[in-house]
């Protein structure tokens, strides 16, 4: 089992005849978007989404991106996609599951990391930003 994040997001998503190959499976490229979405989702909830991460001078680049696929995806099929918040402090790591909203079922699982680099020097930071940590610890408060 996955460590369970402080902070959570997730979305239902339908997956769209354009996601799936010509076995109505999902493309495993795709798969990157939807993590993507909650991504967004938690990043909003904490209040330091990708606009208020360039607003403030860093950017956020994924520098490890790991999928374990253990059933497809279908088309037309209702999906859950939860994204945990478990680093923030050093780094931004968060551990993701996709499961089948009807039944529970797991379909995949993974985690991203991403590093804080300023950017006006291109430099990558060796602690998250103030402002991140900060807007996590308000998240957490509320």
């Amino acid at each position: 089992m996955r460590k369970a994040g402080v902070l959570q997001a997730e979305l239902e998503l339908l997956v769209p005849f354009f996601d799936v190959d010509s076995m109505d499976v999902v493309w495993h490229g795709h798969y990157v978007k939807y993590l993507e979405q909650a991504r967004c989702a938690l990043l909003e909830r904490i209040g330091h989404g990708y606009v208020q991460m360039r607003e403030s001078g860093y950017a956020w680049p994924i520098v490890d991106l790991q999928l374990r696929y253990l059933r497809p995806a279908l088309f037309n099929q209702r999906i859950i996609v939860r994204a945990d918040l478990v680093e923030w402090e050093h780094r931004l790591k968060i551990n993701y599951l996709i499961v089948d909203a009807g039944n529970g079922e797991r379909l995949t699982r993974g985690s991203s990391v991403q590093v804080a680099v300023e950017i006006a020097t291109r430099e990558m930071q060796m602690a998250s930003p103030r402002v991140l940590v900060d807007a996590v610890e308000r998240a957490l408060a509320c």
